[in-house]
């Protein structure tokens, strides 16, 4: 469904990507894994036309996207959640909603959307910026699903939430893809990205050093000690302890 070849950016004179290529299937979910400064944001939203592309291609259901138009990547079928939601706080919940919507001339995704997140329903008249942060991210989610996407970004979605919050939208995420939505996750939990997806890209320094699917990526020892905290190292220290018992 979604493909980059050699997909590099640059903000300014610095480059970020270096070379992307890679795959995500239709029906699946990907998780893009990496420390902070990786460049997983900024892949994300080269993929949905904020930044445009240098160097490479970006191909969506076998058609070229690299140089549209962000609102014509929307109309393809890509939404993007970004990172911190950005929702328009003083705008009603149905007038975010709405916005979400601008790419639809009838669009009937609001009743499809209150299946996911009931509690929007509730708070229809409400302003954005009076809700919870949980809330908040079920807006953000919500207002990508009303363009109707074949194909969602989303970035840091439990950033800020308890474990409930987060194991609720997780929840939701796991119904979308039952329902036929392609997932593209950039997660800080590495251990339920991995949970969740059917495929795993690390990302550093800009560059795919690592793909596979979760089990192998969390069998690899550079994962392990840089994202699960589970390194030779901590083995070592721990044999260790135990041998001074």
């Amino acid at each position: 469904m979604l493909e980059l070849l050699g997909v590099e950016t640059f903000y300014g004179k610095i480059k970020v990507l270096h070379g992307i290529t890679m795959k995500v299937k239709q029906g699946q979910i990907a998780t893009i894994l990496g420390s902070n400064g990786a460049g997983k944001t900024t892949l994300l939203r080269t993929i949905s036309g904020v930044v445009e592309a240098e160097y490479g291609q970006i191909m969506f259901k076998d058609k070229r996207v690299e140089k549209m138009d962000p609102n014509k990547i929307v109309k393809s079928g890509i939404s993007h959640v970004p990172q911190g939601r950005l929702i328009f706080s003083e705008l009603s919940v149905e007038e975010n909603l709405k916005l979400g919507a601008f790419t639809q001339k009838n669009s009937h995704m609001t009743e499809k959307v209150f299946t996911y997140f009931p509690a929007l329903k509730e708070r229809l008249r409400q302003f954005a910026g009076t809700l919870s942060g949980g809330e908040q991210q079920m807006l953000a989610i919500g207002r990508a699903l009303m363009s109707k996407p074949e194909l969602l970004l989303l970035d840091e979605p439990s950033l800020g939430l308890s474990p409930m919050l987060v194991e609720e939208i997780f929840t939701i995420l796991k119904q979308m893809n039952k329902d036929g939505l392609t997932i593209l996750l950039v997660e800080q939990n590495v251990n339920l990205a991995l949970d969740v997806a059917d495929y795993a890209f690390v990302l550093k320094n800009g560059k795919i050093f690592m793909s596979g699917e979760p089990k192998s990526i969390r069998q690899e020892d550079k994962v392990r000690e840089s994202y699960l905290g589970e390194g030779k190292g901590k083995y070592m220290k721990r044999a260790k302890i135990w041998g001074q018992q």
